[in-house]
């Protein structure tokens, strides 16, 4: 039996067309959805949410370098939803903040509040208190260095007031 090859071939816009259009459905839903981890200013996941008794809103936690016996030195990310913050704290090593994204607030105890910017770094003298997050508007995203963890790396404290925040 002979086929006629007009009779069977599709031509190629047709087929072009027809694959396109069935492929849309999937970008659009690729593109709107997102999922539950990932984090609004970027870099890093979104990690998890930090324990109540710690913060003030939601702040996420992403581990980047665990703590060890070899490199003693901490590292992770944390992006401070807008409004979020920590409570008063300290580090028996210190801690430095890089600000990658975002605007929020350090305050060392018995100083006056520092502005964060994307770019800006704030170091945390070791045993000192101090306390960081977001301003009420926008979200802040940081990198969190703890060197020398073999001497601790956090102690928690108090939460921070809203008027302490505000002013």
């Amino acid at each position: 039996m002979k086929i006629n090859r007009k009779q069977v071939q599709i031509p190629f816009w047709t087929l072009f067309t027809c694959i396109i259009l069935s492929c849309q459905p999937q970008q659009e839903k690729e593109t709107t959805e997102t999922s539950a981890n990932e984090n609004p200013a970027g870099i890093f996941p979104l990690g998890n949410l930090g324990p109540a008794e710690n913060f003030t809103g939601k702040a996420y936690n992403y581990g980047l370098v665990p703590s060890d016996s070899s490199l003693t030195t901490l590292v992770g990310n944390v992006y401070f939803e807008p409004g979020a913050r920590s409570n008063w704290h300290s580090h028996p090593a210190g801690q430095i903040l890089l600000i990658t994204d975002g605007e929020g607030f350090h305050q060392i105890e018995g100083q006056p509040k520092e502005i964060l910017k994307k770019g800006s770094v704030a170091i945390c003298p070791p045993k000192v208190r101090h306390w960081h997050g977001a301003s009420p508007e926008k979200g802040l995203q940081q990198l969190y260095i703890v060197p020398n963890n073999e001497k601790g790396i956090v102690d928690w404290q108090e939460a921070v007031t809203d008027s302490i925040y505000s002013n």
